[in-house]
């Protein structure tokens, strides 16, 4: 697959501060990216960089082959953009806020009406298109805005914390959404989140960036081989001596260490779901019961804090437009 990205050796600086530091990475044409950081890592710089709205220090960005300062204009025809802060004006019904977006996109009549209506039916905005936004739940206007960056067909979607302070439930249906419009079209995404489970669900690959770095990158799976830590297995054992319970599952395959406590065999194995089988097997052969079995597997979050040092929820998630930035002193505006 071709690059719906390129981003190589990215650098941004205001004055002394650096908020992207040699940024590299790359997304796939139809793959959704996740970026992940706490408050303040170039996050939002970036996602301005890439919708020409600043310039970088030096490096390149990419969008679908343009260059973002040279061909800034073909880059702003080729993406949609849904920042943190819902920005839908709240006395306009939902129809005039796409039809106006269109608009600015030179769509004629015809075609932003079969546009408009084709994505309000998606998004189960149909029977409120006439309704002023200032009527709408959080999660229908998230939907809208979804919607409306989607308008003009383009090639690439940015989202900035597209579900920050949404309900589980209206989180869920975003989701979902977006799997639609992913599964539909050779849609690319690029989704910055501080919900680990919305990047587990959604994203092909992630990349972690702290201080203006990428930390890591690569697939979930991937990510979450790549730390020493391991999946962690509670073992709990009737009729036999626990220490004798740990000699044997030491031995076991895939088993890194095995301690005691009380009557408890805590396992930590490469991959503690394939592992459990084969304990459980073990561990009856000498005549024991096992009357509960805990699994533990290493997260997203688990990589998180092993590249950073701390979780991604330490400091709450602000909401900020990507116009202004955020994370430092707003002269500097990251």
């Amino acid at each position: 697959m071709s690059d719906a990205i390129e981003i190589v050796g990215l650098v941004k600086k205001y004055g002394s501060i650096s908020a992207l530091a040699g940024v590299t990475f790359s997304i796939r044409e139809g793959e959704c990216f996740g970026l992940l950081g706490p408050n303040g890592a170039g996050k939002t710089t970036l996602i301005r960089i890439l919708s020409t709205l600043i310039k970088p220090t030096s490096g390149h960005a990419l969008v679908a082959g343009f260059d973002v300062v040279k061909d800034n204009q073909a880059v702003r025809t080729l993406i949609g953009v849904v920042p943190q802060a819902m920005t839908s004006d709240l006395d306009l019904t939902g129809f005039e806020a796409m039809d106006i977006y269109a608009r600015f996109y030179g769509m004629d009549k015809p075609s932003r009406r079969g546009r408009i209506d084709e994505l309000l039916t998606l998004v189960g905005l149909k029977d409120r298109a006439k309704d002023l936004i200032a009527t709408y739940s959080g999660g229908m206007r998230r939907r809208l805005e979804i919607a409306r960056g989607l308008v003009h067909k383009p090639a690439i979607l940015i989202l900035d914390e597209p579900t920050l302070g949404l309900d589980p439930q209206s989180r869920l249906v975003v989701w979902e959404l977006l799997k639609k419009f992913m599964s539909m079209d050779k849609l690319s995404i690029l989704l910055t989140t501080h919900y680990m489970e919305e990047a587990e669900t959604l994203c092909d690959r992630v990349a972690i960036i702290d201080y203006g770095k990428i930390a890591a990158q690569g697939t979930v799976e991937g990510l979450k081989k790549q730390i020493p830590e391991k999946d962690v297995i509670e073992l709990t054992v009737m009729g036999l001596d626990a220490q004798k319970g740990a000699q044997r599952v030491n031995t076991c395959p895939g088993v890194a260490s095995c301690a005691v406590k009380d009557s408890t065999l805590i396992v930590a194995a490469d991959n503690g779901a394939n592992a459990i089988p084969g304990l459980v097997e073990a561990l009856k052969n000498m005549g024991a019961t096992v009357t509960r079995v805990v699994l533990k597997q290493q997260t997203l979050e688990d990589v998180f804090i092993h590249y950073t040092g701390r979780p991604i929820r330490e400091e709450e998630a602000k909401k900020v437009s990507f116009l202004l930035g955020a994370g430092i002193q707003t002269k500097f505006g990251r």
